[in-house]
């Protein structure tokens, strides 16, 4: 008799530069899906994310056109100038320089924000998630929301995009057990995992009190390769 392969799944929105539970996530699934055929969302994780500093922590933001879009899709969303990229990068590299694997993280960092030029939100989220992986070893399959198609209904989409990438077990993000209806999973016979964000240890950090809701960045120029041993699912 021949098991049916498990297979993880995970669907969530594309973020700038995300913290490390977000690639937790993607390291405890065998594919990820970007849903980026949800509403863009202001003030959110979806254009931009904190850097630690002398001075606290900063948002960096990318600007983006939103005014009189309030229905539009994060894949539609685009960014409004190229100034943005350079600004980001001093910033990055005026904070962390002193970090000690800084100049590792920079090699394959800086030449995105100086050389390559991005019209949409996704495709920049989408270029910057892929770096990262790649530089502490993630090799999850990544896919769009729009490579598959899209049927009705909050829960049951995310149950039928999970099939449709071959699923049986959905890990889901902890806020979304506001809005997930369980029954509907139990239903098509797809096991839902809630995924859990506690117990990260802290790492060596630069600029005063420890702070885990950080992008990502903070940690890799902070450990360099030695980023998966601060995270629990990354080997």
């Amino acid at each position: 008799m021949t098991l049916n392969k498990k297979k993880k799944v995970a669907i969530l929105q594309s973020n700038y530069i995300p913290w490390k539970g977000y690639f937790d996530m993607i390291a405890a699934v065998d594919e990820f899906i970007l849903y980026d055929d949800m509403q863009y969302t202001r003030r959110d994780w979806r254009n931009r994310n904190k850097i630690k500093t002398p001075n606290g922590l900063k948002w960096l933001t990318v600007p983006v056109v939103a005014k009189g879009r309030y229905h539009q899709k994060i894949r539609e969303t685009q960014i409004n100038s190229d100034d943005w990229a350079i600004t980001h990068w001093r910033s990055l590299e005026n904070n962390y320089r002193k970090a000690p694997h800084f100049d590792e993280v920079a090699e394959w960092l800086e030449p995105i924000y100086l050389t390559k030029k991005f019209d949409h939100l996704s495709d920049l989220n989408r270029c910057f998630i892929e770096e990262i992986c790649r530089f502490i070893g993630i090799k999850t399959k990544i896919s769009n929301s729009w490579d598959y198609t899209l049927r009705d209904g909050k829960t049951e989409r995310l149950a039928d995009l999970c099939g449709q990438a071959g699923g049986n077990e959905y890990i889901s993000g902890p806020a979304a057990r506001d809005y997930v209806d369980e029954a509907v999973f139990l239903e098509a016979e797809i096991k839902l995992t809630w995924f859990d964000y506690a117990g990260y240890p802290e790492y060596p950090q630069i600029w005063g009190e420890f702070e885990h809701g950080v992008t990502i960045l903070d940690l890799l120029c902070n450990c360099g390769h030695d980023a998966s041993r601060f995270m629990k699912h990354v080997s």
